[in-house]
């Protein structure tokens, strides 16, 4: 399952659901039939069956959440129950990427380099800040703050399992 984002409260009286999305363009999700929610976010987790599927009813942008409606959950008591779980699909269920743009999924877990060759660490996670993605690169105990830009990404091989950044390992 890739992890599109996380149900951070109920929204209205409706069952409506507050989700805020770990990725660029929730928009597209609109695409898939099925939305997936549950807490485990690895595909290689051995407890496929934490997630449950809904089909999603209706959906808008609320500033930088997503306002969202699944069938089945028709009142605030049936949304509460579902504050906090993680929103999610299989990977082939996501609309197609385009050139240059990649699912957060895709990128934790890559090896960093930089220009140098210099091997920086793992991307552990992503952060969504106002201005930019930041990449989360552990090397042990150092942790790197790498902001998502092309002055700083030169290059994503998901095929080769690294990425290269214009970036010192001393910084």
């Amino acid at each position: 399952m890739v992890v599109l984002g996380r149900v951070i409260a109920p929204f209205g009286l409706q069952g409506w659901l507050k989700v805020l999305p770990m990725g660029d363009d929730p928009a597209a999700w609109g695409e898939m039939p099925t939305w997936w929610l549950g807490t485990n976010p690895a595909d290689s987790d051995p407890n496929p069956g934490d997630w449950v599927p809904y089909v999603p009813e209706g959906f808008k942008l609320n500033g930088k959440a997503l306002v969202v409606k699944l069938k089945g959950v028709d009142d605030r008591t049936a949304a509460e129950r579902l504050d906090g779980l993680l929103l999610a699909a299989p990977r082939d269920a996501l609309p197609a990427t385009g050139y240059g743009e990649y699912y957060w999924a895709d990128l934790i877990g890559l090896g960093v380099v930089n220009l140098l060759a210099e091997p920086l660490g793992k991307v552990a996670e992503l952060i969504a800040t106002g201005a930019n993605d930041v990449l989360v690169v552990r090397d042990g105990e150092t942790e790197r703050l790498l902001p998502f830009i092309a002055q700083v990404v030169k290059d994503v091989d998901l095929a080769g399992g690294v990425i290269r950044v214009d970036w010192q390992s001393d910084w």
